[in-house]
């Protein structure tokens, strides 16, 4: 029979106790740690910035006597640092102990003030006897948590009241048949809190005409109450002391508190000090809040005075498509935007407003661009992060002017940049601290309702001028934990839920810090609940998820399904048309589905849901953005012109080039793993059946809209610094230019989404930066007045860069890489028609596989292909008497070919002979002289193209 024992009950085990070495308190990474982390995984590309805020600066304290200045004593009297025991269910723990180890006892201290005395646990309030179970864990169980299949089960008898204990210090400790203790740790307890307390009713603060109702779900909580504040830095007005029901903390107060700001104090077990902690955390679901987010601000968010005019028409205002398969994607930082942007109101530079400047340069930039048809903006993080204070008074600044008198490779701007990048106004946000609510630093007034209605403005700002906006949203990790960090908030309100731990229980880093853990139900309904806040409340019209492959597959399918539910007449917002994609990087302790199944490229083929194709961008580029600089890709002169760095030997470098070919054509047909291609070596091949340099396959999509093809982002060197590090020196800019346009063609005529990073259109520079996260106004620059690229403004910032100095100083020095005016405005003249061409025919946006599989073809394949040329076909019916739908009224063919080779090519494709092709009318009327002279033969099925060109042939219907 299980015993129950009491607080007067002591064991007196024979051996010491077993300690871990890891401190008790599992803090965030530093940012060199966090970027070398990410890393170092094996197979990792790189992804969307991170570790940005690792070394935020402090900011304002959240209330007068709010946070513990005892915390320097934290964890001194710690009573375990590790806790490698799962509390799995409400009748279940498993944990990894020998078979003999016979005897297992749960200890509990509501007061925390267990602690080891001689080896002997003192201090508990309750002993309790859990029985071994004869079976492994249950299925459910094994499928949650799969890294802890293979533990021994022991059962805890059904008379212990969990709901109570769950509120206590916890430990569990192992003993053999002789009565000597063997192990003690402590416990993890997500299991058991999805098992008793997931909860589906109301979260956060919910309005009706007469009061508020605020709830929190806290099921470990000793207690729970409610401080509201006069204003956003006044003093505490009251406390007011919330119930729990079922793990639910709730309170209702009068209506007229309305717009009042407030805290939770929570009295928590948290296991980081091995304490009893009083912590004040904002509220997970706050909707407002005041600067840097010290208080949560009590608002309505459906107020009709934060909504912008005819907010509540807007969906009738969305640009319409009619396809997933018709979006492209253009990548932009809401500070790059406009902070150099002096067409904008000075008021509104580097923030929300400044979209609504509708005749500012960047506005008429985008405007140029929606035209010819881009369809969406993705903007970096705009909800709440650590990284960049709110409170625009405090922030510095370089000047500018004494900069530019520098020498283009000096080490003199960096330094300057760096000198106060911790207190300036620029990082890329993914230093996530609340979702929901937007970032105060990009709002006119941080405090009060400015941060949502500017927000709103924006958006319809952005829709009016025919572009969808992306939000970029990071749930893989948070910017802080534990009790006492200001910017710490979900790890106060459950300590050791929200954030995934290894089997030692220490929060996992390889996210960058802090990782969350969507496999639990309660992280699981905050995302889900996130994006619905901002589908409706904001009307954003995508999902861009960093380290997607860190949340869980079954999250994102959740997610994608209660975001298509919505519809314009019950919420304003057509669900149907939102777009979900994201990074699907596998590494950390989720690969492999180490955690469950995860949002992994591979795993999440036959979802409808995107995943960056980072095949594409390394073939075209070369090597990848971890390997060698100078590593020359299909784009960048690979065997057809070697800039010295050595890639092997003619026959090797010939190989490889012809790999990467497959990989572009992989690519260019929507990356689809069932495609068929005859590949280099003359064998045909599904796209899963080719596989990368580290043996990864090639084509992962069941549909063209699950890949998104791209060739820069805002991570790593910008496509112009690619293009520049991995020529030869003596080329000239002119096919520079050429190169540029050529690579972001590949990207604007595949089959897929494509991905444009804000500036590639434009060359832009950021003077060979790696890695800009922190790097300041200076070094992410934008100029939409097109007078210059931003080449040349000194050596990037030292610590992602220096070790490629000796490559970089050169280059940046040599005024023969600096673009003129003239150079940007061809390529972008260049850019705009590749856009218009992909518009110009619905045979370059195929939305099924089956129709890229029926109509899409490609010519110089085999052992015999000409180097550095791809030509690809797709075919629509003759007549609608056709075995396949017609789709183009326009064009019943269309023939694209890639010369990437620095000389004119001629090629025949017999397959394509007789046909009535003819160059692309907007070709015709190129600026580009050169585009102009490709030709079509008609007897021999002959293309002449000249060097570095992409040309578009069609066949008009007549």
């Amino acid at each position: 029979m299980p015993m129950l024992l009491h607080i007067n009950s002591l064991l007196a085990p024979t051996t010491p106790p077993r300690r871990a070495s890891a401190s008790a308190s599992a803090r965030p990474l530093t940012q060199a740690q966090a970027h070398s982390a990410r890393a170092a995984a094996l197979g990792i590309r790189w992804s969307p910035g991170v570790a940005a805020a690792a070394a935020a600066s402090p900011r304002t304290p959240m209330a007068v006597g709010e946070e513990c200045a005892a915390a320097a004593s934290v964890a001194s009297q710690g009573f375990l640092s590790d806790a490698r025991a799962y509390w799995v269910t409400r009748s279940l723990i498993a944990w990894n102990v020998n078979d003999n180890e016979t005897s297992l006892f749960l200890y509990a201290s509501r007061d925390a003030t267990m602690r080891m005395s001689d080896g002997v646990i003192q201090g508990y309030d309750s002993k309790i006897e859990l029985q071994p179970e004869p079976a492994s864990l249950p299925d459910s169980v094994a499928q949650k948590f799969p890294f802890i299949s293979s533990y021994r089960t022991f059962r805890v008898p059904s008379s212990v009241d969990v709901a109570s204990l769950v509120k206590c210090q916890l430990a569990i400790a192992s003993f053999d048949a002789h009565g000597n203790r063997q192990d003690v740790t402590g416990l993890q307890l997500p299991g058991v809190l999805d098992d008793m307390f997931a909860y589906t009713g109301p979260l956060g603060a919910i309005f009706s005409k007469k009061d508020v109702c605020l709830y929190l779900w806290a099921p470990t909580a000793q207690d729970v109450s409610v401080c509201f504040y006069d204003g956003p830095a006044g003093p505490l007005l009251q406390t007011v002391q919330m119930k729990e029901l079922n793990g639910v903390w709730s309170v209702t107060v009068p209506r007229d508190w309305e717009n009042r700001y407030y805290l939770y104090e929570v009295k928590v077990y948290h296991p980081s000090t091995s304490q009893v902690e009083k912590c004040l955390a904002d509220d997970p679901y706050a909707r407002g809040l005041s600067a840097n987010g010290t208080r949560t601000w009590l608002v309505d968010i459906n107020s009709e005075t934060l909504k912008p005019p005819c907010w509540d028409e807007l969906s009738d205002e969305k640009p319409n498509f009619d396809s997933f398969s018709d979006i492209s994607i253009y990548e932009l930082h809401i500070r790059d935007f406009s902070a150099h942007d002096h067409t904008v109101d000075c008021n509104f530079r580097g923030g929300f407003l400044a979209f609504t400047c509708q005749d500012s340069a960047g506005i008429r930039h985008l405007r140029k661009l929606s035209v010819a048809g881009l369809t969406h903006v993705h903007l970096l993080p705009s909800f709440h992060f650590a990284s960049v204070d709110d409170n625009k008074s405090n922030w510095k600044s370089v000047d500018e002017a004494e900069l530019a008198k520098l020498p283009p490779g000096s080490d003199e701007q960096q330094a300057s940049i760096v000198a106060i990048q911790e207190e300036d106004p620029y990082n890329w946000g993914y230093d996530p601290v609340l979702w929901g609510v937007p970032k105060g630093s990009y709002a006119s007034n941080p405090d009060g309702p400015s941060r949502i209605i500017e927000y709103r403005q924006m958006v319809q700002a952005l829709n009016r001028i025919g572009l969808r906006v992306v939000m970029d949203v990071v749930y893989n990790h948070l910017n802080s934990s534990g009790p006492f960090d200001v910017f710490s908030v979900l790890d106060k309100i459950v300590p050791g839920y929200y954030l995934r731990r290894d089997i030692n229980g220490q929060i996992e880093n390889s996210a960058a810090m802090n990782n969350t853990a969507s496999e639990h139900l309660m992280v699981d309904r905050l995302i889900v609940d996130d994006l619905l806040n901002w589908a409706v409340n904001y009307k954003v019209d995508g999902f861009r998820f960093d380290l997607m492959g860190h949340i869980m597959k079954s999250t994102m399918i959740k997610a994608k399904s209660a975001l298509q539910s919505l519809t314009r007449d019950v919420h304003g917002v057509d669900g149907s048309k939102i777009y979900l994609y994201g990074e699907g990087w596998d590494f950390g302790e989720v690969a492999q589905n180490k955690r469950g199944i995860n949002a992994s490229q591979i795993n999440m083929s036959g979802t409808g849901i995107g995943s960056f194709n980072d095949r594409i961008r390394d073939a075209v580029n070369g090597g990848n953005p971890f390997g060698n600089p100078l590593q020359q890709g299909f784009s960048t002169g690979l065997f057809l012109e070697p800039n010295g760095y050595y890639q092997g030997n003619e026959a090797d470098t010939r190989r490889e080039l012809a790999t990467y070919a497959d990989h572009i054509q992989i690519g260019l047909a929507g990356n689809l793993k069932d495609y068929v291609l005859i590949t280099h070596t003359g064998e045909a091949k599904k796209g899963s059946e080719i596989h990368t340099f580290d043996g990864s396959p090639v084509g992962y999509t069941s549909s063209p809209v699950e890949t998104i093809n791209y060739v820069s982002a805002h991570d790593n060197e910008t496509l112009f610094d690619i293009v520049s590090l991995k020529t030869p020196v003596g080329l000239s800019i002119d096919e520079r230019c050429r190169i540029n346009h050529l690579a972001s063609s590949m990207t604007a005529l595949s089959q897929g989404i494509p991905f444009f990073h804000a500036g590639d259109e434009i060359l832009r520079s950021k003077s060979l930066d790696r890695d800009s996260y922190n790097s300041g106004d200076w070094f992410n620059r934008l100029d939409f007045t097109y007078e210059t690229n931003n080449w040349g403004v000194g050596l990037p910032p030292r610590d992602k860069n220096e070790e490629n100095w000796h490559l970089i100083q050169p280059r940046l020095e040599n005024p023969s890489f600096k673009p003129s005016k003239n150079h940007i405005l061809s390529v972008l003249d260049n850019f705009v028609n590749i856009l218009k061409i992909r518009y110009s025919s619905p045979l370059f946006r195929l939305s099924t596989a089956s129709d890229i599989e029926q109509r899409v073809r490609f010519h110089n394949t085999g052992p015999s292909l000409v180097p550095g040329v791809i030509v690809m076909s797709i075919k629509d019916a003759q007549n609608e008497r056709s075995g396949m739908a017609l789709l183009d009224k326009n064009f019943s063919y269309v023939v694209t070919v890639f010369n990437v080779c620095p000389h004119e090519v001629s090629i025949e494709i017999h397959d394509l002979a007789s046909l009535g092709l003819e160059l692309h009318p907007v070709q015709v009327n190129s600026s580009d002289a050169l585009v102009k002279q490709s030709t079509y033969q008609v007897s021999t099925g002959r293309f002449t193209v000249p060097r570095r060109t992409t040309a578009v042939f069609v066949q008009p219907r007549r």
